[in-house]
Formats: structure tokens, C-alpha cells, sequence
């Protein structure tokens, strides 16, 4: 087959260059820049760690008197009663599951446990029977070390 022989239409283009492959939503394209580099995640103590610390301080100001009473405490604080007994009851848990809580982290703002959870663990009469529901309810992933 001769150059004349051909059509012009099924000669092939080289093209040289680089392109980059990128991903929006579920479809994909070519882009000549290269894609901006992932942002590292965001870490942040999570909220149930958060409530715990603020639980040991109302209960070192009630300790030391700084404070009457959670009454006391929920007026300062702006809320009810009920909302202090639950965050003081977070204290109720045991050692080493107050040291795992004050661990957790919360990426990219997803929360690895939710307070609501705990709670029942820390209605449990002794520490050993919070352990097995500790276990079950523990979380694992990129919020725990």
C-alpha cells in the first residue's frame, strides 16, 4: 500500500505529552496538570473523649468546691441537669476504658463511638462487667490507635 493509496482520514496522530487520569464522582478523564495531592486527614479528639475530660473537670469543681452541686454546674454551663448527670456518668467507666476513650480521635470528622453507646456500659454495677460490653462496643479504624 502507497502513501497515495490511503485516505486521509486513517493516517494515525502521535501525540507526545503527559496526561493524568482523574477521578470526579464515577467518571474518569484525561487533564494535561496533574491532580492536587490529597489533603492529609484532619484529626481532632473525638467528641466522647471531649465530654469525658469536661466530666473529670466538673467533678474535680465539685470536689474541691469550686462548685455546690451539678445543679450548680448545669446553671453555669448553660445546660439541664440531666445533660451533667449524663456526661459525670461517663466517670463511672472504668480505668483502662477512660484511658481508651481519652485516645480515640476523630478523622476527618467522622466520630469513631458515640456517647449514647457508652452510656449503658457505665450503668454497669462493677468494672468487670464493663469490660465484655467495652469489647464488644470498641471501635476499630482510623479514629483508634
Amino acid at each position: 500500500m502507497s502513501a497515495r493509496d490511503t485516505n486521509p482520514t486513517d493516517v494515525a496522530h502521535v501525540i507526545t505529552g503527559k496526561l493524568h487520569r482523574v477521578r470526579r464522582s464515577h467518571e474518569k478523564e484525561f487533564v494535561e496538570e496533574p491532580p492536587a495531592p490529597v489533603p492529609a486527614p484532619v484529626r481532632r479528639p473525638a467528641r466522647v473523649a471531649i465530654a469525658l475530660a469536661l466530666a473529670h473537670k466538673i467533678q474535680a469543681a465539685i470536689d474541691s468546691g469550686a462548685a455546690r452541686d451539678r445543679a450548680d454546674i448545669a446553671r453555669r454551663l448553660g445546660l439541664t441537669r440531666a445533660r451533667v448527670t449524663q456526661m459525670l456518668d461517663l466517670t463511672l467507666l472504668a480505668p483502662d476504658i477512660q484511658a481508651a476513650i481519652l485516645d480515640l480521635e476523630s478523622v476527618d470528622g467522622i466520630e469513631p463511638l458515640s456517647e449514647r453507646r457508652l452510656r449503658a456500659i457505665s450503668h454497669a454495677v462493677t468494672w468487670s462487667r464493663q469490660r465484655e460490653p467495652w469489647r464488644r462496643l470498641r471501635p476499630f479504624g482510623p479514629g483508634t490507635r
